[in-house]
């Protein structure tokens, strides 16, 4: 069947509809499996297991990756190592699966930096029917008046002084595209539990996703995203995530008495303060 080409009135009117029924093609053409973890598999999901030695003092921290499509497990593991689908340091203990829906809404903190007057846009949309399956292709053109921000369809030319930005966040083009892209630039990155971790990584996709409307995700809120909303994968992640703690915790009153309890909270005061001081205060410290 030859392309369908509707007019431009009637693409500005059913261009809000589309928004309404955006969802339900997501799901129809790209479903997601079920969450499996005797397979590993976690789908579009945030993962979290303890650490060695550190999470037996301070049991809120832990390994953190994220998951592509098909379960697959993306990990900043070691300097110049993203691990794929080996998720370092054992299981996962811990995930909160993220809504796909959400990556697909422009943030408005994308277009802050630029004085906005009148946008137009022209929306071109081809509609093929075979299989009873539709696909739908979008070209949406961003035109500004006197010479503001736009979104070419080659982004190398852009030519606004932010363009640097463009290319990194917001710009996805799927979920598994933003991961891949996360994956080439941490490759090439050092490891360092205090400057550039695994956190680092995470945030460093959800940004590229523009996930939930934000490109502002850092150590902290993925950090507490995952304590806030995440499922334990069964009682025994609970045990091994607590268990090595508690069995320290014991072992430090008995032998220096409640001192080990007051050594162990300023190690926690320490470690998030040093967090909360270099994403809120000192920007670019943390990757």
């Amino acid at each position: 069947m030859s392309p369908k080409v509707f007019s431009s009135t009637v693409l500005e009117a059913d261009f809000g509809d589309e928004d309404h029924n955006s969802d339900n093609v997501l799901q129809e053409l790209w479903p997601l499996g079920e969450i499996d973890p005797k397979k590993a598999r976690f789908p579009c999901c945030i993962v979290w297991t303890p650490l060695p030695v550190v999470s037996w003092l301070a049991p809120y921290i832990g390994h953190v990756g994220i998951c592509q499509e098909d379960g697959a497990v993306l990990d900043f593991a070691g300097s110049n190592l993203v691990s794929v689908n080996n998720f370092a340091y054992g299981s996962v203990a811990r995930y909160i699966q993220l809504d796909r829906k959400k990556v697909y809404m422009i943030p408005k903190i994308f277009f802050q930096p630029f004085v906005l007057q009148k946008p137009s846009y022209m929306v071109v949309r081809h509609i093929f029917i075979k299989s009873f399956q539709v696909e739908e292709f979008f070209l949406i053109i961003l035109l500004f008046s006197h010479g503001q921000c736009c979104f070419p369809a080659n982004l190398s030319a852009h030519v606004c002084k932010r363009s640097y930005n463009h290319t990194e966040v917001g710009t996805a083009i799927s979920w598994d595209d933003a991961l891949q892209s996360g994956l080439r630039h941490f490759q090439h990155k050092f490891y360092n539990l205090f400057t550039c971790n695994c956190h680092s990584f995470v945030s460093n996709c959800l940004n590229r996703l523009a996930y939930d409307g934000s490109v502002e995700w850092n150590v902290l809120n993925i950090a507490v995203l995952v304590w806030l909303h995440g499922q334990w994968v069964d009682k025994m992640s609970v045990v091994r995530s607590f268990f090595p703690f508690l069995t320290v915790t014991c072992i430090g009153i008995l032998m220096a008495g409640w001192s080990f309890l007051i050594g162990m909270a300023a190690f926690s005061s320490l470690l998030i303060g040093w967090f909360v001081l270099t994403v809120c205060c000192f920007k670019g410290v943390v990757c």
